[in-house]
Parts: structure tokens; C-alpha cells; sequence
């Protein structure tokens, strides 16, 4: 009986041991597996931290801000984008509440914070009133880019600039709540060098803005302490060309004339990228 339990024990430990043995096997072919994963190129998801780490330094060291203005939200930059992430830049392109000038400056005041470091901002149409007071005495703002944009001075509005009463009568549709929407119907007429399939979405998708922004009083300009970039549309139907030269002139811009609708980010993507690109570059 008593050589049986030897037996048996004896089996036991055997039997542990070779437990054991396979243990140690599988957990070495474990290892030996991850480390072949880790060095295979094809995953590129499981690319060490010390690698991502050195890819991250590749980055451009200037962040872009893209501001949007009425009628539009910060897809109207979509095509932009691509061109400027591929050249190394951190972007974001805010998303206006369009309630008054002081919501909207706020927002893109939390996005320069966001993105961190050397920022430049670029403003399209009423997004170049919201830069200029964004970037006042904002020691991470470098430059301003404005696309077709408004450059008050302090104490002017959108109405200084531009008479709504004078649109033609059913241009612009205001709903109950005091949102101005422009007529859908008139969206190819207005931006004329888009595709049409595009310009019946930008009608549909359209982001109105609270009346009051009209009359709201700009306060003191970034442009007079900053380097700037001016673009002008010269076929522009929203903002007279000529308002948009004197813009440029006053704040002494570096100038680009484009032949283009007020959606030059549209129509002349590659462009306005490329005019954006030599700002963060002081060009």
C-alpha cells in the first residue's frame, strides 16, 4: 500500500513538472511572438512608444486655427484641411455658436488654449471680425490670415459695412428665435465658382447667426499689433472686392487676389492652403 502512494506521488510531481515546463514554453513563444510583432512593419498600430514619440517631433511646430463665418460651420474648410496636415500642422477648425460676437471670440479664445504654443489664426467673412478680436494681446497668436474676411476697426460692425436692408426683398429668411438664414434658393448665385451639387448643400447644412452679431461693435483690432495675410476674392458678390482691398491696405497685409467667389476655400483650395502655409512660415 505504501509503495502505491509513492507511486502516485511520484506521478504527481512528474505530472507538475511538466505543467510547469509547458507553462515556461508557452510564455517564452508568448515573448518571442510580440517582440516579431512589435518589429513587423505591417502593424503599424503596435508601433513601440519610443517610436511614436519620434514621429510626433516630425510635427510643424505652428498650430492653425480655422474660424468660419455665417452661414457656414467649420466643414466649409474641408478642403484646406488635408493640405494642411499633410504639411505637419496641428488644426482645428472651431465651430462658431453664431449667438454674438463675445460667444464666438470666447470659442476661438478656448481653441488657441487647446492646440497650445505658436498659433496662427485664419478667418473667412465674419470670422476675420472674430480673429481680430480673438488674437488682441494673445501672446500665442504669431499671425492673421483672413480669407475674404471683415477687418473692422474698433467701435465698427457688420453694419458698418454692409447695408442688409438693402438686399433684395426674400434674400434673407429670419426665424422666430431672431436667426438670419440666407434663401437657399440664391446659395449658386452667391458663391457662382462652386459646383452646383455643393452649393445645394451648403443651402441645406447652412449655420444661421443671431441678428444681433450685425450691430455688435468690434473691440481694438489684433491686426494693428500682428503680421498679416490678406486674401481677395475679386469676384466675390458678399463682400464688395473693392472693401476687401481696403482691408488689406489698411492693416498693410501681404496681399493675394484670387478671381473667386467669396468661397475662395472652396474654389481655390490649393491656393488659399498654400497662402496659409507661408503665413505660419512669416512669407
Amino acid at each position: 500500500m505504501r509503495n502505491i502512494i509513492e507511486i502516485f506521488r511520484m506521478k504527481s510531481n512528474q505530472d507538475v513538472m511538466i505543467v510547469s515546463f509547458v507553462s515556461i514554453v508557452i510564455t517564452a513563444s508568448l515573448v518571442l511572438t510580440t517582440k516579431l510583432v512589435w518589429a513587423t512593419p505591417e502593424n503599424k498600430a503596435l508601433i513601440p512608444p519610443q517610436a511614436t514619440q519620434n514621429m510626433s517631433a516630425n510635427t510643424n511646430s505652428t498650430n492653425i486655427v480655422l474660424v468660419h463665418g455665417g452661414w457656414a460651420d467649420g466643414s466649409i474648410w474641408s478642403k484646406v484641411i488635408p493640405i494642411l496636415l499633410k504639411a505637419g500642422h496641428k488644426v482645428i477648425a472651431v465651430q462658431l455658436p453664431l449667438h454674438s460676437l463675445a460667444d464666438d471670440v470666447a470659442t476661438v479664445k478656448r481653441a488657441i488654449d487647446l492646440v497650445g504654443g505658436s498659433t496662427i489664426l485664419v478667418g473667412h467673412s465674419y470670422g476675420g471680425i472674430v480673429i481680430s478680436n480673438a488674437a488682441y494681446n494673445n501672446p500665442s497668436v504669431k499671425g492673421l490670415v483672413y480669407i475674404a474676411a471683415l477687418a473692422p476697426k474698433e467701435g465698427q460692425s457688420i453694419s458698418s459695412f454692409i447695408d442688409f436692408a438693402k438686399f433684395p426683398k426674400g434674400s434673407l429668411i429670419i426665424d422666430k428665435g431672431g436667426f438670419v438664414y440666407l434663401n437657399p434658393n440664391l446659395f449658386l448665385n452667391a458663391f457662382q465658382d462652386i459646383d452646383p451639387a455643393q452649393a445645394k448643400i451648403l443651402a441645406v447644412t447652412q449655420k444661421p447667426f443671431n441678428k444681433s452679431i450685425l450691430a455688435e461693435k468690434s473691440g481694438p483690432p489684433a491686426w494693428n499689433q500682428l503680421p498679416t495675410w490678406y486674401q481677395v476674392s475679386e469676384n466675390d458678390r458678399n463682400i464688395p472686392p473693392a472693401l476687401e482691398h481696403s482691408f488689406a491696405k489698411q492693416m498693410n497685409a501681404t496681399t493675394l487676389s484670387l478671381p473667386s467667389s467669396h468661397l475662395s476655400l472652396l474654389s481655390h483650395p490649393n491656393e488659399i492652403a498654400d497662402f496659409i502655409l507661408n503665413a505660419t512660415k512669416g512669407k
